[in-house]
Order: C-alpha cells, then structure tokens, then sequence
C-alpha cells in the first residue's frame, strides 16, 4: 500500500529516541499519520515544523497500519512565520483545529486549498485574521455543517443580513433579527460577502464559527475547542485585530 501527494505539517510527536509520529493535511489523502525515521535529525528538524509544506510518500503493509512517511521540502514557510507572534499563534491555531476536527485518512480537498491560501497571507496582517476565520468556516461547510449566509431564514431577502440563527445556522436580516438579537450570533459584513473588515468583525467572526464547530463538530464527546485557538485570540486582541 502506498501513494504520493503534497501536504501540510500539522504536528509532529516523538516516537522512541529518534523517530516520530507526523500528521499531515494532504490533497488527495485528507489528514494523515506516518512514522518518519530520523526526524530529529539536523537534516529533518526543520522541515518538519508545522506549517512547511512538503512532499510526502506512504508505505504500508496494509492499509490500516500507521505506515512510514517519506518527506521531501517543498516550501518551508514556518521560518518566517515564526519570527511574528500573532500570524504564530494563526498557523498553531490552524494546525491544532485540522488535527481536532478532521476525520482521519478522509479527503477533503477545498480544506487543503484553504490552508494553503492561509499560510500565503500570514505576512499581511490586514488580511490573515478575517482570511482565518473563512477558513474555519469553510471546515464547516465541507464537514457538512456549512452556514447559510446567502438569505434571510425568515423572508428569503438577500440584503442587510446581520445576524444567523444558533439552532439552524441560517442568516437574518436586521429587522427580523432585532427583537431577538440578544439570542443570535452577529454576522460580520466580510463573511456576508461586503468585502470590508470593519473593527470587531473578526472577534464576531471567530464567535461565529466557534459556536457551530464546539456544537457540530466536536459534540458529543465534550471536545472543547483547541487552546491554541483560544491565544490565537488573545494575539489578535493584543494587535487590534479584532
């Protein structure tokens, strides 16, 4: 059993004195675990950091063993993320949520493109945070528990959506939702496609999509939501980016 793709390090776990146990977001492949010998090598320690993107070969007996990675640099963009403290927190928080909330060796190939136009943007910090939380919102939807931000629930018009049900996950428009706003999520303008990033929209955002994936995706096991996300925002909050 084996096959070949291009992936991203998600996380890296020591296995015995040298080796360890890589999970890698791919294309074709989904979220995959693989030994790799000698990955605390001078040689390997810096390819597989979380964020790199690689080339990876599996090998396996069978399919259902752990099998064994073999992994080529293709773009080592940690490095550079490494060197800003919020687009670091970005990068972990994105890592921490694909190992949490993505089905093992499932492919879920828009995910992959997602991340990829992520890790593009960590250098632009006008555009990464609102790009994040798009990201996680398109976790959603490709898990099947996509939000439906397209029209008001209640009569069908497409126009000053400003808020989305927490029961159903669909928009509302501002009059609808005015009487009950206190119990609904507010839905920030650059997710409803405006285009602009007004101040707080981001902190409403990561609410947003926080809310569906603590409740969709990780319930019913009592899974919380990964504490990476959580210094995530208190980056974003120590940048004004919220």
């Amino acid at each position: 059993m084996e096959w070949r793709d291009k992936g991203i390090v998600l996380a890296v776990r020591p296995h015995g004195e040298t080796s360890a146990i890589v999970e890698i977001l791919t294309e074709s492949q989904g979220r995959h675990a693989g030994l790799v010998k000698g990955a605390r090598s001078k040689s390997m320690r810096p390819i597989l950091q979380p964020g790199n993107q690689v080339t990876v070969g599996w090998r396996a007996r069978l399919a259902e063993h752990l099998g064994m990675f073999q992994i080529e640099a293709d773009h080592l963009g940690a490095g550079g993320v490494m060197e800003d403290r919020a687009a670091l927190a970005g990068l972990n928080a994105a890592c921490a949520l694909a190992v949490m909330a993505l089905p093992e060796r499932e492919a879920h190939p828009a995910v992959h493109a997602g991340f990829e136009l992520l890790l593009s943007a960590f250098g632009d910090e006008d555009v990464w945070p609102a790009l994040y939380v798009r990201w996680e919102a398109g976790v959603l939807s490709d898990l099947g528990y996509g939000l439906d931000l397209k029209k008001c629930a209640v009569t069908g018009e497409t126009g000053d959506l400003s808020h989305v049900s927490p029961r159903t996950g669909r928009a509302v428009c501002r009059e609808e939702a005015a009487p009950y706003a206190a119990k609904l999520l507010e839905l920030p303008g650059f997710m409803r496609g405006s285009g602009e990033i007004a101040e707080g929209d981001v902190a409403k955002g990561l609410e947003l999509t926080g809310y569906f994936l603590e409740r969709r995706v990780l319930w019913p096991v009592d899974r919380q939501l990964p504490e990476a996300r959580t210094r995530l925002i208190a980056e974003l909050e120590r940048i004004g980016r919220l």
